[in-house]
């Protein structure tokens, strides 16, 4: 038993890692690190993007309720936070509302200010998608980077098994499964990067169908002095307003 262990421990000594890359030279190190930096900077943008999507949603969820039962756009505007992005769209319809009176040839107000409350739901989604396109670039590149670590192994594995002329199994096996760490290691870096890719692709997506129906509901608001109200909103009230008084005791 204890034989096998320490057999075990020199062959872990011996075709480990460190030993990989000791021997691919400068070549490893540079793929290796080329993999930790793409690794680092993967899950560096998917805390950052999830930290950022969930400020959104959670806007989402409790500012937009607020805004609607205020008395108006811009004490509703208030009820968001500073810089947020529900904020940002209720300001840029409040401009866009002040700037229609300034253009020298008419236009629609209703397509001027759809226009611009689009312009601002289209700047909101591109920052909210910045850093996702170099996931989708690890995604699908790590993999072959570590392949080309692999390669390399394997290449000079065979050099050196050609060299010694011993082409035994024991011979073989290390070598090669040593280059192969750098596939795994590639793969390592790849799996995560495509399932945060798509997570937050998907949280992206439920994030502007949100932002597109407050848009609606603003524009419609807007236009009809505050006459036109959300659908769920005007649910809500009317229950209330409709229920009749309950006749007074004798």
């Amino acid at each position: 038993m204890t034989t096998a262990t320490e057999a075990a421990n020199v062959a872990q000594k011996q075709f480990g890692l460190m030993q990989a890359l000791e021997e691919g030279g400068f070549v490893s190190w540079a793929i290796f690190i080329t993999l930790v930096i793409m690794s680092a900077v993967s899950w560096y943008i998917m805390f950052t993007k999830l930290f950022e999507q969930g400020k959104v949603l959670k806007q989402s969820r409790e500012g937009v309720q607020k805004f609607w039962a205020s008395s108006s756009v811009k004490d509703g505007a208030n009820k968001f936070e500073k810089n947020s992005a529900y904020r940002q769209l209720v300001e840029d319809g409040l401009r866009a509302e002040e700037q229609h009176g300034k253009l020298i040839d008419a236009q629609d107000q209703h397509e001027w200010m759809h226009t611009s409350l689009q312009r601002s739901q289209d700047a909101i989604n591109a920052k909210l998608g910045t850093g996702l396109a170099f996931l989708a670039t690890v995604g699908s590149t790590s993999p072959f980077v570590g392949l080309l670590g692999t390669v390399i192994g394997i290449y000079r594995a065979l050099i050196k098994i050609g060299a010694s002329g011993d082409a035994s199994i024991d011979k073989v096996a290390g070598p090669v499964g040593e280059a192969l760490i750098m596939t795994a290691l590639g793969l390592v870096v790849a799996v995560p990067a495509v399932m945060g890719y798509n997570w937050l692709q998907r949280r992206n997506k439920l994030i502007a169908e949100r932002m597109s129906t407050f848009c609606a509901d603003l524009h419609g608001y807007m236009m009809s002095n505050g006459a036109v109200r959300p659908v769920a909103t005007a649910k809500a009230a009317a229950p209330a307003a409709a229920k009749p008084a309950a006749p007074a005791k004798a």
